[in-house]
C-alpha cells in the first residue's frame, strides 16, 4: 500500500531535476542559517516555504500540457488584476509598492507573472503558428509590455526586466527575426537619453555606481564594495561555515536575500561558488533538453522560456553581487530567503516535469 502510494506520488516527477533541486535548496538553508545570524526561526520559515513550493511543483507536474494551455488566459488576467490591485492597495515597503495582504498570506504578484507571461505568450503563438506574421509579434509584445510597465511603476525594475526577458525568450524561440531584433536594439539604443530621464534618481545612481563604486562608498556604492570584499576574501575554500566576517559583522546589506551569494562565497570560497554554478548548469541543461524534445510549439516555447529565464535570474543576481551588473534587487534563485519566489520557481520546474512526462499525451 505504502509502495503504491509512493509510486503514485512520484509518477510524474523527474528524479534528476528533483534531486538537483533538493541539493540546491538544502545548500540554501545552510547558507541562510549563517546569513540570518543563526536565526533558526528564519530557517524554519524558509523550510516551510520549500514545503509549500514542493507541493506546488507536484501539482503542476501532474497537470497535462492541455490543462496548462487552458490556464494561460486566466492566469495572465488574474496576474494583471493583482498588479492593478497592488498599484491601488498594495503595501509600501522601502519606498516601493509590491505586496498584497490576504489575511495571513502576503504575496508579491509580480513573481507570479514570471509564469503567467510565458504561459500566455506560448498559448498565443500556439494558436497563431499556422500563419505567423510580424503583426503577431507586435500583439505579443503588447501583451508582454502591460505587466512589465505595471511592475516597473511599483517600482521594481529588476523583476520587470526579468519578465521582459521571459517574454522575449518566447518570441525569439517562436521565430522572431534577427532584423526585427536588430531594429529594436537600435531603437532602444537611440532612445537611451529618453530612457535615462525616465529612471528614478536611485536607479541612475546604481548604473553610475556600476562604473565606479568608489564615487559614493558609503552610499550607492556601499552594497557593491562590501559584496566584492566578501567574495574576494573567501579565497579558494572560504573562511568556513558561520565564520564569514563581512556577514556576521553586518557589513553586508540584505545578506539573507539579494546578497546571499556573497555570504556563500565568503564562507565556502571558490569551491562553493563552483558547486552552486554546477547545480545551476545541471538544472539549465536538463530544462533545455526538455525544451528541445518538446513535441508542440506551446510546450517548446514554455519550457525554453522557463529555463532561459531561470538562467537569467541566476546570472543577474551573481553579476549584481559581483559588481558586473547594476544592483537591481533580484534574489538568488532557490537560495535567497523568500516564499513567493520559491513557489514561482518550483512551479516552473513542475511545468518542465509535466512537459517531459506527458509527451505521448501531447502528441495524441
Amino acid at each position: 500500500m505504502i509502495r503504491r502510494l509512493f509510486n503514485r506520488i512520484a509518477e510524474h516527477i523527474d528524479g534528476f531535476l528533483l534531486t538537483v533541486l533538493l541539493v540546491l535548496m538544502t545548500l540554501g538553508l545552510f547558507v541562510l542559517y549563517s546569513a540570518a545570524d543563526q536565526n533558526l526561526d528564519k530557517v524554519l520559515s524558509q523550510a516551510m516555504n520549500i514545503g509549500v513550493a514542493l507541493a506546488a511543483l507536484w501539482l503542476f507536474a501532474n497537470l497535462s500540457p492541455q490543462h496548462l494551455l487552458r490556464l494561460a488566459i486566466p492566469s495572465y488576467l488574474a496576474g494583471i488584476v493583482l498588479l492593478i490591485a497592488v498599484a491601488l492597495f498594495g503595501e509600501v515597503s522601502h519606498g516601493a509598492r509590491r505586496w498584497l495582504h490576504f489575511g495571513v498570506i502576503r504575496i508579491q504578484p509580480s513573481e507570479l507573472m514570471k509564469i503567467a507571461v510565458p504561459l500566455m505568450l506560448a498559448w498565443f503563438f500556439e494558436y497563431r503558428q499556422a500563419a505567423l506574421r510580424l503583426r503577431d509579434f507586435a500583439w505579443a509584445a503588447a501583451l508582454l509590455m502591460v505587466p512589465v510597465v505595471l511592475i516597473a511603476k511599483q517600482p521594481d525594475l529588476g523583476t520587470a526586466l526579468l519578465i521582459l526577458a521571459s517574454g522575449f525568450y518566447v518570441m525569439f524561440l517562436a521565430g522572431l527575426g534577427w532584423k526585427v531584433m536588430g531594429a529594436a536594439a537600435f531603437l532602444v539604443t537611440a532612445s537611451a537619453p529618453i530612457l535615462w530621464s525616465l529612471l528614478r534618481d536611485y536607479q541612475r545612481q546604481r548604473i553610475l555606481t556600476l562604473i565606479d563604486p568608489s564615487r559614493d562608498p558609503l552610499g550607492a556604492g556601499y552594497h557593491t564594495i562590501q559584496s566584492t570584499i566578501a567574495i574576494g576574501s573567501g579565497g579558494w575554500l572560504g573562511k568556513g561555515w558561520l565564520h564569514g566576517t563581512q556577514a556576521h559583522l553586518d557589513f553586508l546589506p540584505e545578506q539573507h536575500t539579494d546578497f546571499i551569494f556573497a555570504v556563500l562565497a565568503e564562507e565556502f570560497g571558490l569551491a562553493g561558488n563552483l558547486l552552486l554554478l554546477l547545480l545551476y548548469i545541471l538544472l539549465i541543461g536538463r530544462g533545455l533538453s526538455i525544451a528541445a524534445n518538446a513535441p508542440s510549439m506551446f510546450t517548446r516555447l514554455l519550457a525554453g522560456s522557463i529555463t532561459l529565464t531561470f538562467a537569467t535570474y541566476a546570472f543577474v543576481n551573481i553579476g549584481m553581487v559581483s559588481g558586473i551588473l547594476p544592483v537591481v534587487g533580484v534574489p538568488l534563485p532557490l537560495v535567497s530567503y523568500g516564499g513567493t519566489s520559491m513557489v514561482t520557481l518550483l512551479v516552473g520546474f513542475g511545468i518542465l516535469m509535466s512537459i517531459e512526462n506527458h509527451q505521448t499525451l501531447v502528441k495524441a
